[in-house]
Order: structure tokens, then C-alpha cells, then sequence
């Protein structure tokens, strides 16, 4: 394996994470990116073999038992939720795979490149758009956009995590956001089609089909490869909610991985608790008089 861990603790720089991942690849592997919400989750995830795990405020909310969408509203200061969580949490307790930090880069209180250099320096080897406008669509996202909360926020971001030797994988919408991000240096590209359908409190309604679903992850990928052939695409969101699901995805488009937040750390919460629990409940007892 190129490029060993230097210590519990420190960062790779971006381009050991990019030779890991290559490495990854070379071997016939999807690469596998897992949202962690808190240290019991980071540990475990770190020991089934994933490539990366990002750290989202929302991961925090999921393990409170709320949807993912809890991150995007004003629940809590969203930067400084990933910070403690990699701080106390996640960051003490992985031994080897690289952390990225979720960064919410259109708050307005922030000074990117200040708040980018406490990232690295509390050990995170890189950086994901999240919370992330490219998600926000409507009326609701045109008004982002002319209020000084523009997605172009999330653009310079990751331009200036690339200068300063940091990875960055991050979400897009669409293939304009994918050519801009392309545009900007980022790493890793994934095709973000929706909320995660399935579970207790995934989305029921708001259901991508799955031509849709593999027609615009495509999409995604085939206009950030005008700009950059060489960027990792991975897929996340809507019916991808198995390692079935994923496989689907990635044997009919050219993406090479994928990301799971709630269809990995919450839904395993969710069937191994209930599981466990059903098996202890089933242990017969004879009253003592």
C-alpha cells in the first residue's frame, strides 16, 4: 500500500489520498466513502474497508435518529458541528483511512481560508461541500444565490482546499455544477441525485426513478470529464440504498465508487439494533414464585 499513515491523527496530503484511491482502483475495487456521525461509527466503518470517511453535521443528526436534511437548516452551526465531531470523536479513534471534513462554505461568518487552515491542521486530509446549495433547488435557491449565499462559495472552497494541498470530494447537482467544480480543481465528483429513499425516516415521495437516477449520474460525469478526465466520479442519493443498488449504478455508468451516508451508517444502525434487540427478546424466561 503506497503512502502508510504517519500517526493517528495526521493528514495525507492530497496527493496521497489521490494514489490510495488509484491504488484502490488498480486492484478491481469500487472505491467506498462513508459518512460518519459520531466515533463508534468511524471505527467500524474504518474496519469493513473503506477507502474515506467524511464527516457531515448532518451525520451527527442521523445519529440522534433524524433525517439527513436536519444538516441543512439552521439546527446548529454547521462547520463547527463536523469540527467537534472529527476533533473528539472520529479522528481519535481511525487508525489508517484518510477523514474528510464537511465544510459549509457559503457561511457567511467564515473566513474560508482561515477556517480551511483548522481543518487541516485538527488532521483532516481534505474536504467536502457540505452542507451544499447544489442540493437547494426553486425559489428558495434563487434566493441563496442573489443574497450572497451563492453556490460559487462552495466553487471557490474547494479551489482553495486545492491550494492548500488539501483532497476534495464534493456534491453536485447537475453538470453545470459538475463543470464548475471540474473548473476549480476538485478531485472526486459525486453525482448527487436526491435524499436517500428507504429506512425509518428516509423519503417516500420524493422518489428518483432509476433510468433517472443512472441517466444523471452520466450526465454528471460526462460534463466534468470536458474539464478533467482524470476526477474520481462516485454516485450517492435517491433509490442507491444497497450494495446492489451501488453496483447497478456503477456497472452502468462510468463511475468507479460511492458514498453512503444514511444507506450505510444509518440503515446499518437501524437493522442491526433492531435485529440484536429481537434476538435478546427472544430468550423465554420461567417466572421464580
Amino acid at each position: 500500500m503506497p503512502n502508510k499513515w504517519t500517526g493517528k491523527g495526521n493528514p495525507y496530503t492530497r496527493a496521497e489520498v489521490i494514489a490510495r484511491l488509484n491504488d484502490t482502483l488498480d486492484k478491481g475495487q469500487a472505491i467506498i466513502a462513508a459518512g460518519a456521525g459520531a466515533g463508534i461509527s468511524a471505527k467500524f466503518i474504518e474496519k469493513g474497508g473503506a477507502d474515506l470517511i467524511i464527516i457531515y453535521n448532518s451525520g451527527r443528526f442521523r445519529m440522534m435518529g433524524h433525517g439527513s436534511t436536519a444538516g441543512m437548516m439552521a439546527y446548529g452551526d454547521a462547520n463547527a458541528i463536523a469540527m467537534e465531531i472529527g476533533e473528539y470523536e472520529v479522528l481519535p479513534v481511525v487508525e489508517e483511512i484518510p477523514v474528510i471534513c464537511g465544510v459549509h462554505a457559503t457561511d457567511p461568518r467564515r473566513r474560508m481560508w482561515h477556517w480551511l487552515g483548522k481543518v487541516k491542521d485538527m488532521g483532516f486530509s481534505g474536504v467536502n461541500n457540505f452542507p451544499t446549495h447544489t442540493i437547494v433547488d426553486g425559489h428558495f435557491r434563487g434566493v441563496l444565490e442573489e443574497t450572497g449565499m451563492s453556490v460559487e462559495k462552495e466553487f471557490d472552497m474547494v479551489n482553495l482546499a486545492g491550494k492548500m494541498d488539501m483532497f476534495s470530494i464534493v456534491y453536485v447537482g447537475s453538470p453545470e455544477e459538475a463543470v464548475k467544480m471540474a473548473q476549480n480543481g476538485a478531485d472526486a465528483i459525486i453525482a448527487h441525485v436526491g435524499t436517500t429513499v428507504g429506512g425509518s425516516i428516509g423519503v417516500t415521495n420524493a422518489v428518483v426513478s432509476w433510468e433517472d437516477t443512472i441517466k444523471r449520474t452520466q450526465d454528471i460525469i460526462d460534463a466534468a470529464k470536458t474539464v478533467n478526465k482524470d476526477i474520481f466520479f462516485l454516485c450517492h442519493g435517491g433509490p442507491i440504498n444497497t450494495p446492489e443498488d451501488a453496483e447497478r449504478v456503477i456497472k452502468a455508468t462510468d463511475c468507479v465508487g460511492f458514498v453512503g451516508a444514511s444507506s450505510l451508517e444509518r440503515m446499518g444502525v437501524e437493522a442491526s439494533l433492531t435485529s440484536l434487540t429481537q434476538e435478546f427478546k427472544r430468550i423465554s424466561v420461567t417466572r421464580k414464585n
